[in-house]
């Protein structure tokens, strides 16, 4: 049975160390690649202290073209283990993971140093991968759950936004016809007056702009009781929606786009629709094998 597919079962044994954490080989695959990434991450920061940028600029430079080599071979080793390699460049992974090693190539370019530094923090959103990796499973539904509930609240969080707008430039404007008057004031505009608002209402009181009449502190008083009022709003629409968004799912990934977090019932990726566990089908005995 085995004699008709070396390449095919290759691949398959590859693509489950390289995008699963069930085995020896893909635990220790992605714990290498997150310690990589650590280190990565590192040397960009290291590169931004002048004395290392300095002292070691050619040990730095070295390992930054190692690390990014490193991670165009497992760039282009997903896109060849997946079915869709399209659905997975373009997926959230696929993305960061193409951003991770275009930076150091762009350095090449005389126009494109100043990005390719800034672009390069962006491995660090590689780390995601740890919570494959220690297959911790309620952490990944946490995640899931967490963005879920979100992006369920986001109308009913842009409502109370727009609403917390609208209050901050009456109280700002208030503000403006009580203090403006005063010599000196600090609020010598409407816009100066609504940013003292936001910062009353949110209580986080810098302190750079003070009210100096009577009826100005009261109104800043009411600012801040009337923020401790609403400020676990948002906090109750997206706890809420949690609540309904929190499904039981596993951390299977899809072979086309590498999403996790589907049902255990599910037959087709939740991201890309294409068919789930075709690997555990094809597992099964054959009623030819006797």
């Amino acid at each position: 049975m085995s004699d008709n597919l070396p390449q095919e079962s290759f691949k398959q044994r590859m693509w489950r160390i390289v995008f699963e954490a069930e085995t020896r080989a893909g635990k220790v695959f992605d714990v290498i690649l997150i310690w990589l990434i650590i280190a990565s991450v590192i040397v960009v920061m290291l590169e931004t202290v002048d004395y290392y940028s300095t002292a070691y600029a050619q040990t730095l430079y070295v390992l930054e073209w190692c690390f990014t080599a490193l991670f165009t071979i497992e760039y282009f080793l997903r896109l060849w283990l997946t079915r869709k390699p399209l659905k997975y460049a373009f997926s959230f992974f696929g993305i960061v993971d193409f951003l991770s090693c275009i930076p150091t190539y762009l350095l090449l370019l005389p126009f494109g140093g100043a990005a390719a530094h800034s672009l390069r923090v962006i491995r660090i959103l590689r780390l995601f991968r740890i919570f494959r990796v220690l297959k911790m499973v309620h952490h990944v539904r946490g995640a899931n759950v967490i963005l879920r509930g979100l992006q369920r609240s986001k109308a009913k969080i842009t409502v109370f936004f727009v609403a917390m707008g609208i209050l901050s430039v009456i109280a700002g404007t208030l503000m403006y016809l009580v203090e403006s008057r005063q010599p000196d004031s600090q609020f010598t505009s409407i816009p100066v007056s609504v940013y003292y608002a936001v910062v009353s209402i949110t209580t986080v009181g810098y302190g750079d702009i003070t009210a100096a009449t009577s009826l100005g502190k009261f109104l800043t008083s009411l600012m801040i009781l009337t923020g401790y009022a609403i400020i676990a709003v948002p906090t109750g629409i997206v706890s809420s929606e949690m609540l309904r968004a929190d499904v039981d799912e596993t951390s299977d990934a899809c072979s086309s786009c590498g999403v996790h977090g589907h049902l255990h019932d599910a037959k087709f990726c939740r991201k890309c629709g294409e068919k789930l566990k075709e690997e555990v089908d094809d597992k099964r005995p054959s009623k030819n094998n006797g």
